[in-house]
């Protein structure tokens, strides 16, 4: 039996991340869900996912610092965030290498780009 690949999709907005959510579940995903980056450091901790899609712009903690939080523990040291952002792609390299992402998409999200990088990461 081939195990379900968990992904843990950062998105305050809740159309996108429903819409998101809905799209990764028809290619096989199980996703949690998370609305902030405290949320997200509290879900990735005690739930341990495949792979981390982590949106910058958030409220209570923003993703950056969430994603340098959830690489702290030993355990999710290794696990692939992708950041989602809109901000000047420029700008965004280099802060999210610095805070641990593996990589990053812009918004809006193009799904075929995602799943591509989510593909790559899950088979390394």
């Amino acid at each position: 039996m081939i195990s379900t690949k968990r992904v843990l999709l950062v998105e305050d907005f809740e159309d996108s991340r429903t819409g998101l959510s809905k799209l990764l579940e028809s290619e096989g995903y199980e996703v949690l869900q998370a609305a902030d980056g405290a949320e997200a450091i509290e879900v990735a901790l005690d739930s341990r996912p495949d792979i981390i899609l982590m949106d910058l712009t958030l409220p209570v903690v923003d993703g950056l610092t969430a994603t340098r939080k959830i690489k702290e523990t030993e355990y999710m040291s290794r696990v692939p965030v992708i950041a989602l952002t809109a901000h000047d792609p420029e700008d965004v390299s280099r802060l999210v290498s610095a805070a641990g992402c593996s990589d990053f998409v812009m918004k809006p999200v193009n799904f075929s780009t995602l799943l591509a990088l989510i593909s790559k990461y899950l088979s390394m």
